[in-house]
């Protein structure tokens, strides 16, 4: 994939995700607006509701004041409606006994016509009374809103209102307008002096903002030049409108789990790019190195095939066959770099495990690498104090990480004389092996990568270190693989040391 690409890949994912999130923010801020309006809505339709009822209560009171003033004259007049009642009743009782009686039969005409005018008469009476009473009714209503309206100009407001009603009358229009909050109200003058305060749920007064406090002006529709004003106050409000909005939890999740999936994606495409350049420049490395052989090999045997063998000096034919048996060996290494490579295609290799006495593995490589390392003037300590050293291993690729971390620390050795120490002991059920060096070291900033695969560590000013970054990454994934771990200790112009601990034979676990 090209760079230019990827870029554009970057920002169309980064735009997405800055709409995405916008669109997430701008659809929230409007829930909590809409939360926000139902619940000042729901507050000032209750407020309302409440000031309407202390309103009808004072009017039934004062109504109910009336009657009881009234109570006499009312008991009288009642006395005689039932008595003249009671006399309609008994002639109308009488008029049909007449009609009924055999001996006047003559006379039903006129009784029918009496019976008429009875009717009538009852209804007109009935009429009058229904007047009179409306009469009264109406009386006793104005004499009720007269008082009313008289008392109310001559009494504060603390006579006026019964103030355990009032927290009654407020607590249940708040409930039935679905709020169940803890509250605190105040009935306040218009200079601000608190007349009464009622504390709901809420131990301590709390400090709150501006808009948690709900006004309503009782008995509004009075001119009064001394109003009172009934005031709300919702301590807990932020927290109701906070709690409402869990129900966007779940997209705010999404959200970031978009967020996260967007930033590993981005991560390990530039990862990606990275491992491709240097698998390139891998190929170009080995490349190289081959062409180098070959050309070598080539070159010896097309000497061999224009002499001829026969026509050869014994020193020349010699000369040849080092050079192709070194030039051989070369390619060799190389072929197992390219192996080594190919191991990491695979997320677990296939390791042909064996009981090995890991004591006697590292005698054996030490034996064969002495040679190599005396000859440039430095030696070789063995120190194999481990008493149980018996492991699963696979021979071939342990023998090889032993062999990776020794040539390591024979390549970067610098001007020094190479000091190389290898031990061997236990810890608990486990088999230490340490390689430690006296080399040129390993800075902080390539400890933080170095069993990263492709990655070299640089060299300064030493030119003759050849390699492709993939010895450490090795050695990494076969002592992981053994069910092992490895650590590096190291300091620039002092050395390295590194560290393997795998289980031995009784304490693997398969």
């Amino acid at each position: 994939m090209k760079k230019r690409t990827i870029w554009i890949l970057v920002a169309a994912m980064v735009l997405t995700f800055i709409a995405l999130f916008f669109v997430q923010v701008r659809y929230i801020r409007l829930n909590i607006a809409i939360i926000n309006n139902q619940f000042n809505e729901s507050v000032r339709r209750s407020l309302y509701q409440t000031i309407s009822i202390v309103e009808e209560n004072e009017a039934l009171e004062y109504l109910a004041k009336t009657l009881d003033d009234d109570s006499f004259s009312g008991k009288a007049t009642n006395q005689i409606e039932l008595e003249e009642q009671h006399q309609l009743l008994k002639r109308r009782i009488d008029s049909l006994a007449e009609n009924t009686d055999p001996s006047k039969s003559k006379n039903f005409i006129s009784s029918q016509a009496r019976k008429r005018s009875t009717i009538e008469e009852t209804s007109r009476y009935l009429q009058e009374q229904y007047q009179q009473r409306y009469s009264r009714s109406r009386t006793i209503l104005e004499q009720a809103v007269f008082r009313w309206l008289k008392g109310s100009e001559e009494q504060s407001i603390s006579d006026r209102i019964n103030f355990e009603d009032l927290n009654i009358i407020l607590e249940t229009a708040l409930h039935n307008n679905g709020i169940g909050l803890p509250f605190h109200y105040s009935v306040v003058d218009k200079q601000g002096k608190v007349i009464y305060r009622y504390y709901k749920n809420v131990p301590n007064e709390q400090a709150v903002q501006n808009d948690n406090v709900y006004t309503q002006r009782l008995y509004p529709n009075e001119e009064s030049s001394n109003p009172a004003y009934l005031q709300v106050i919702f301590p807990t409000k932020k927290e109701y409108i906070d709690h409402s909005l869990y129900i966007f939890l779940p997209s705010v999740i999404i959200v970031f789990l978009i967020l996260i999936i967007y930033i590993v994606a981005i991560v390990i495409i530039f990862r990606q790019k990275n491992l491709n350049v240097m698998k390139n420049d891998f190929i170009n490395n080995m490349t190289h190195e081959l062409k180098t052989p070959i050309s070598t090999i080539s070159l010896a045997a097309q000497m061999l095939q224009e002499k001829g063998v026969s026509n050869m000096s014994p020193e020349s034919l010699a000369y040849i066959s080092n050079v192709i048996r070194d030039e051989t060996k070369r390619l060799s290494v190389h072929v197992e770099k390219v192996l080594q490579m190919a191991i990491f295609e695979k997320e677990n290799s296939t390791l042909k495990l064996t009981e090995i006495k890991v004591n006697t593995l590292i005698k054996d490589i030490i034996g064969s690498f002495s040679l190599k390392v005396t000859n440039k003037g430095g030696k070789i300590i063995s120190n194999l104090k481990a008493t149980d050293d018996l492991a699963l291993i696979d021979e071939v690729h342990f023998t090889n990480v032993i062999f990776n971390l020794m040539d390591n620390a024979f390549k970067y050795r610098g001007e020094k004389s190479l000091i190389l120490t290898v031990e061997t002991y236990n810890v608990k059920d486990n088999l230490i092996i340490t390689i430690e060096d006296n080399g040129i070291g390993i800075s902080k900033d390539d400890q933080k990568r170095i069993f990263e695969k492709f990655y070299r560590v640089s060299t300064g000013n030493l030119h003759n270190v050849k390699g492709f970054g993939l010895g450490l990454a090795y050695v990494k994934k076969i002592v992981t693989e053994h069910k092992g771990t490895i650590k590096l200790e190291s300091e620039l112009n002092i050395g390295t040391k590194f560290i393997i601990s795998i289980p031995i034979l009784k304490n693997y676990e398969l």
